[in-house]
């Protein structure tokens, strides 16, 4: 029998459902800063859908866009401008940026309590210590997952294949909220198939395509993979899917599973900014 695909575009729109109702309960709306700088076209879907859902959600769309050669200078003072509007409650910064731009500055340069990313070193400190902050979307959104599937994760082995600042050290943290044991695993990890085929919940976020395979997962482990490429055979995930499912419990597939998540746990983020 193979295992249960978890569906992340049902969970998501039960979600973004929910952040509708409360929105429409506020005395006045949320509103969203995205804030996208050049014309790549990836960043610019990205923002489009974000944009389309917060405002079918009823969040006020405050969008800016900035040319590509904007300067260091003039996007801080964006952020400055948008930290200081009592209407923006939420601000977005989307990556990658060009090249000649300091991201780490610029995201550092939110106000934390309009952080609707949870990234800036405000939010990874009140995140890191357990206290009220806004959490990173992708990491939140696989939180959702489990807890949509009734996935008991305190006590659980769980292993974060991954150490970004954007999913697998935040991922970690709030496994370890729920009272996970938690391993986190890297390029640098030895036996890695051993590490990983150890874990009641596996979280893949390796940005390395198709990494995981059956013979490194538990039986009946659930399995939640972060990962999306490109290829010739289409859309891939960090987990080799077809084999993977026939050894775990539960698996998202790619797409479908965490992608539709982040969005919704960003509305879910905005609608929070928005209240005392």
């Amino acid at each position: 029998m193979g295992a249960t695909v978890i569906d992340g575009r049902e969970v998501a729109r039960s979600v973004r459902e929910r952040v509708a109702e409360e929105v429409a309960r506020l005395a006045a709306p949320p509103g969203l800063a995205t804030v996208l700088v050049g014309d790549d076209p990836a960043s610019a879907l990205y923002v489009r859908n974000k944009r389309k859902q917060c405002t079918q959600a009823g969040i006020r769309d405050l969008h800016q866009h900035l040319p590509g050669d904007v300067s260091q200078e003039s996007l801080s003072a964006v952020i400055d401008e948008l930290n200081a509007d009592h209407d923006v409650t939420g601000i977005l910064l989307q990556l990658p940026l060009p090249r000649h731009l300091d991201p780490a500055a610029l995201i550092g340069r939110i106000d934390p309590d309009k952080d609707v990313d949870g990234l800036t070193p405000i939010s990874a400190g009140r995140l890191a210590q357990g206290t009220n902050g806004l959490r990173p979307c992708t990491p939140s959104g696989v939180i959702e997952l489990l807890d949509a599937y009734q996935v008991p994760v305190e006590g659980a082995e769980a292993v974060v294949v991954g150490r970004s600042e954007l999913v697998g050290k935040p991922q970690a943290q709030l496994l370890l909220e729920r009272n996970a044991t938690v391993t986190i695993c890297h390029s640098r990890t030895r036996d890695l198939d051993a590490a990983c085929g150890r874990a009641d919940i596996l979280i893949v976020a390796a940005g390395v395509p198709e990494l995981i395979r059956a013979d490194a997962i538990k039986p009946g482990a659930t399995v939640i993979d972060v990962g999306i490429h490109r290829t010739d055979d289409g859309l891939r995930g960090d987990v080799h899917f077809e084999t993977a499912r026939h050894v775990a419990g539960a698996i998202t597939p790619v797409p479908g599973g965490v992608g539709p998540m982040t969005i919704a746990m960003l509305l879910r983020n905005t609608l929070a900014a928005a209240q005392p």
